[in-house]
């Protein structure tokens, strides 16, 4: 079962052509990290693999996946639980949430405000939101931005255990990624 495939990609943003016949697939297990300079196209293709944006041609197929970018998508006056819970909610998650924020590390943040969190812990709250979707298929744009060491270390657990379990990663990073080995794309 393939949980992302493109065939013959292109993307267009502002008129400006960012890929062309982008082709690749990623099955269950697997992890690919998208590299290149910036405005190449890394955060588009996120987008065309979430079906946020859509491909100037080609054809792009993709099992359910959860998006972790640079828009902390939650409510900021809330507490940091109920927050998440919003989400959960919506992809049938709940069951999954406290598993989720203790992986992150984020358990004893439950009842803070999201506005009162540090950047790192925001950060560590997107992947949390996106280990309790339950998606196979993980979308995750420049994923360490923001992270300290022992985020870093969490998060590549939890990337090696949803592998493990058959679920598939796709990130764009300049950064090198923990979780184990990854295919390397890269947009010029």
């Amino acid at each position: 079962m393939t949980l992302l495939r493109f065939d013959r990609v292109a993307c267009l943003r502002g008129g400006r052509l960012l890929f062309e016949d982008l082709s690749f697939l990623l099955e269950p297990g697997a992890a690919m990290v998208v590299t290149g300079p910036n405005g190449c196209g890394k955060s588009s293709l996120m987008r065309v693999a979430a079906g946020l944006l859509p491909a100037a041609a080609g054809k792009v197929e993709a099992a359910p996946a959860a998006l972790a970018d640079d828009s902390l998508a939650l409510d900021r006056e809330l507490p940091l639980r109920r927050a998440l819970r919003f989400w959960a909610k919506l992809d049938g998650g709940e069951a999954r949430l406290d598993g989720a924020m203790d992986a992150f590390g984020l358990a004893h943040l439950a009842d803070v405000p999201v506005r009162m969190l540090s950047t790192g812990q925001q950060r560590r709250a997107r992947l949390a939101r996106v280990q309790a979707a339950g998606a196979s298929l993980w979308l995750l744009d420049e994923p360490l931005n923001g992270l300290d060491t022992a985020g870093a270390e969490l998060l590549g657990a939890v990337i090696a255990q949803h592998r493990q379990s058959g679920g598939a990663v796709l990130a764009a990073s300049h950064l090198d990624l923990p979780g184990g080995a990854w295919q390397g794309l890269e947009l010029a």
